[in-house]
């Protein structure tokens, strides 16, 4: 039985990724012309939630959507301690054997000498400095981050730093720090979802300070994006969390949706971000885009009520015993005025309700992670498209 199971999950894996190839077609004809991709928020290693990021998969992903590079750090590292020195040390040589394609930053931990594993890294060719004040339990009233921001500041090094999911607000104490770093290049991880509406009010239309895509609802970066300056937003991935071509969908309809014009998008998409690689001049700032109410399809709303109710499962290995995906398939066949749509969403959702429901019956530990890893991009696509398509 477990045999049969498994030669069907394998049809299954083919058929998903077809449905994935056919949305990064859709992808790349929709990408303006001569644009410049670059990913600001990469990881490598092996982190102590399990997942894994390879430099092999990661320049596999970028070069195979023609992206000009990406930054990248460790990500949270069972031989973290001290100072993540051995993570960052492999992050160096991963740059390095990437020619030019991977851009390296030093991730810092507060409670381990950060200041002095920040000079060591950047005398070494670290391109920027990665803090993360969930993982490593700090709060940025923190009197130690002073010095790592002046640091920065003084050596024209960008800083990215979380703001999504697990943080208290931190719009107040980021633009204190802020303020006393200037010419600090500042970009906040994850659209700033932690604290959006206070980060936004305080960094919008403030040059040198950049908010990343790497969400998972395109709600998110709609909100967003009317709020702060398109020349304030540079794409991400959050690899090996985000994928591709999920999150330059993403990104991508998003901008579109937000009316965001060609020039505006090929900066989201890479310039942006490569000109803070490349020390250029902030650019100047426009006026926000988008409208603060969504225009969806009732239709495709249900779907995305039902994805999201379906999607915590899927998260936490769960079985989706309430039948939402069934919901979400079942709207994706009513008439709606947007049948291309409809057939996509449908044909994700599908494939990705039976790879959930093979998955546990797979003897192999891998195999059954990788369904589920599937099902969870297809369902991600079928989101997006919920959610950007325009009623």
């Amino acid at each position: 039985m477990r045999a049969v199971t498994r030669l069907a999950c394998v049809e299954l894996l083919e058929r998903a990724h077809e449905i994935v190839a056919s949305f990064e077609a859709q992808v790349r004809s929709d990408l303006p012309a001569d644009v410049t991709l670059f990913d600001a928020h990469t990881h490598l290693g092996e982190d102590i939630d399990g997942s894994r990021g390879t430099p092999d998969e990661l320049l596999g992903m970028l070069g195979g959507h023609g992206f000009a590079g990406a930054f990248v750090f460790c990500l949270d590292e069972p031989d973290r301690e001290p100072a993540f020195r051995a993570a960052n040390d492999r992050t160096l040589a991963y740059a390095a054997a990437s020619e030019g394609r991977l851009l390296p930053f030093v991730r810092l931990d507060l409670e381990h000498g950060p200041l002095e594993e920040a000079r060591r890294c950047l005398g070494l060719g670290a391109r920027g400095i990665k803090l993360h004040p969930r993982a490593q339990r700090f709060d940025l009233a923190d009197e130690r981050l002073g010095p790592v921001f002046g640091l920065a500041a003084e050596r024209g090094v960008p800083i990215l730093i979380h703001g999504g999911r697990g943080l208290p607000p931190i719009a107040d104490e980021l633009a204190r720090l802020v303020e006393r770093s200037e010419g600090l290049r500042l970009i906040i991880a994850h659209a700033g979802i932690a604290d959006m509406a206070r980060l936004a009010g305080r960094f919008g239309g403030v040059e040198g300070v950049y908010f990343d895509t790497s969400v998972w609802s395109a709600v998110d970066l709609l909100d967003l994006m009317r709020q702060v300056a398109p020349e304030q937003i540079v794409f991400a991935t959050d690899y090996p969390y985000g994928r591709l071509p999920s999150a330059l969908l993403l990104a991508l309809r998003s901008a579109r949706l937000a009316g965001l014009d060609e020039a505006q998008v090929r900066g989201v998409l890479g310039e942006t971000a490569l000109g803070i690689a490349r020390g250029e001049p902030t650019p100047a700032l426009s006026a926000p885009r988008g409208g603060s109410a969504l225009a969806q399809p009732l239709t495709f709303a249900r779907i995305h009520q039902y994805i999201s109710m379906a999607t915590p499962l899927l998260w936490l290995g769960q079985q989706d015993a309430v039948g939402a995906i069934g919901l979400a398939v079942n709207a994706s066949l009513e008439e709606n005025g947007h049948v291309a749509e409809a057939d996509a969403i449908r044909d994700a959702l599908v494939a990705a309700r039976d790879l959930w429901r093979a998955a546990p019956e797979l003897a192999d530990e891998p195999a059954r992670r990788d369904a589920v890893s599937v099902a969870k991009w297809l369902v991600h696509l079928a989101d997006i498209l919920a959610v950007t398509t325009r009623a």
